[in-house]
């Protein structure tokens, strides 16, 4: 069924972007401001600091945005899960065709979604062991300086300041901070971290941390329930106190803490001891230290008392002691005179039987010089031998050198190598050789081999020669068959 042309014509038209901006005026204008209560859900902090979220109940579920500027003033950190009231006005998101919670203020939708919302914290960080017993640290005995974490306008101040005097006067460190409302949290945590590097500042490190705070409801108290603040709590190195309203009162700071104290007043005193007191100790453990001495000093005297009567006259042992040391003495005296005498004795007799050194010096003395008469005698003889045979060797060593020889007219015959020839088969015809006179040396040639015969040269008439003796002919006539 189709409807008719003129009844389509009456209803207007719009473009998709006018339709989406018509839509955005009409929800904006009919729902400005609103409160919408709902489970927070897909809860997402982009890096911009704008929080991105949805709000749901069992129905239905609607988008939610929370700017970054707002964010930092919201009373409450918003987590998965928690119930909260938003105020907000609603906008449409035209390219999407959806719509939105702007949301400018967020609270808690009543104290069971509070309590809900706790109790999945407390759960968390005990998980983590944040409030393990083996964690806590011991108090000191006698703090020299307390570091107090609390607002420095309040009573609280004031009550620690006062009962710290009344007990034990100590150095107060005072950190301001905000216990209630939007940024406390903050302030705690610095508080704490801050006390624990002060000594950078030059003021001493506590010994003890107290972190306090009067009164109030559950939301007065949120600051000590955020999650920052009970870290800071379990991981600081020195022992903490936490003293946060009544004693009814429980915040998460309190299972973190080394120790809780009911009240301010209460942790004051839990701090430091009384300083009457101690002194009242001291001086009992004093006295009875001094009575137990007393005591102990009195039984060893009697118990001395008692022995010394058993014991004799220590003059009277004295008194033989005495003797008996002069009875030895004398008996010392008389031995070491008969040793004196006797030892004299006996160098008497020893001096008899001695020569006269003077004797005995001439006697030595006469030996000594026929000692030297036989040594001078003795050297001379061997320093004659030796002389007399070295001049024979040389003698016999000038008769036989090489020159000599060659000087009573032999001749040394040399090949081209320059070896020495000594038999008359080791030369050829036409071979050159070298002779080595006394008074030089000559090159010559070989006119025939070793086996040849060769007549004498004729003798000189004017001149007869010499006789010679059979060795020289007999030496001539073997040269002249080389040549």
């Amino acid at each position: 069924m189709t409807s008719p042309p003129n009844a389509q014509s009456n209803v207007p038209e719009f473009s998709v972007s006018d339709l989406a901006m018509s839509l955005k005026r009409t929800l904006e204008d009919t729902y400005g401001h609103v409160r919408v209560r709902g489970e927070l859900s897909r809860v997402s902090i982009a890096a911009s600091g704008h929080m991105y979220s949805s709000l749901k109940d069992d129905n239905a579920v609607i988008d939610a945005v929370c700017w970054k500027g707002v964010m930092s003033r919201l009373s409450i950190r918003p987590e998965e899960g928690l119930e909260v009231i938003c105020t907000g006005r609603l906008s449409t998101f035209p390219k999407r065709s959806n719509y939105q919670l702007i949301i400018e203020s967020m609270e808690l939708a009543g104290e069971g979604a509070l309590l809900k919302m706790l109790e999945d914290r407390k759960k968390k960080l005990a998980a983590e062991g944040l409030f393990d017993p083996a964690r806590k640290k011991a108090l000191p005995k006698i703090p020299q300086v307390i570091g107090v974490v609390t607002s420095p306008t309040g009573a609280v101040i004031r009550d620690i300041l006062h009962r710290l005097s009344d007990r034990f006067p100590s150095h107060v460190i005072l950190w301001p901070a905000m216990v209630q409302g939007q940024g406390a949290d903050k302030q705690i945590v610095a508080g704490i971290e801050g006390l624990q590097n002060i000594e950078a500042h030059g003021l001493p490190r506590p010994d003890v941390i107290i972190v306090a705070r009067g009164g109030g409801s559950l939301e007065d108290l949120m600051a000590f329930n955020e999650e920052n603040v009970v870290r800071a709590a379990a991981n600081c190195t020195i022992p903490l106190i936490s003293a946060v309203g009544h004693e009814t009162d429980t915040t998460l700071i309190d299972y973190a803490a080394d120790l809780r104290a009911p009240t301010p007043t209460g942790a004051a005193e839990m701090a430091v001891p009384v300083r009457s007191e101690l002194l009242s100790m001291v001086q009992d453990s004093g006295a009875r230290l001094l009575g137990a001495l007393t005591r102990r000093l009195e039984d060893k005297s009697a118990s001395l008392r008692l022995q010394s009567k058993g014991l004799g006259d220590p003059t009277k042992l004295l008194d033989i002691k005495t003797q008996q040391l002069d009875r030895i003495a004398e008996s010392l005296t008389y031995k070491v005179q008969s040793i004196i005498s006797e030892r004299q004795n006996k160098i008497v007799s020893v001096g008899g039987r001695l020569k006269n050194p003077k004797d005995l010096i001439q006697q030595k003395k006469m030996m000594v010089e026929r000692w030297g008469d036989q040594l001078t005698a003795h050297r001379m003889r061997m320093f004659e031998r030796p002389e007399t045979r070295l001049a024979h060797a040389g003698k016999m060593l000038e008769a036989y050198s090489f020159q000599n020889v060659l000087k009573r007219g032999y001749t040394v015959v040399r090949g081209e190598d320059g070896q020495v020839l000594t038999q008359p088969e080791s030369l050829s015809a036409g071979q050159n050789v070298a002779l080595e006179f006394y008074g030089g040396k000559t090159r010559s040639a070989v006119i025939s081999s070793g086996d040849a015969k060769i007549a004498p040269a004729p003798r000189k008439k004017e001149k007869p020669a010499k006789k010679k003796s059979a060795s020289s002919q007999s030496k001539d006539t073997s040269q002249q068959s080389l040549f």
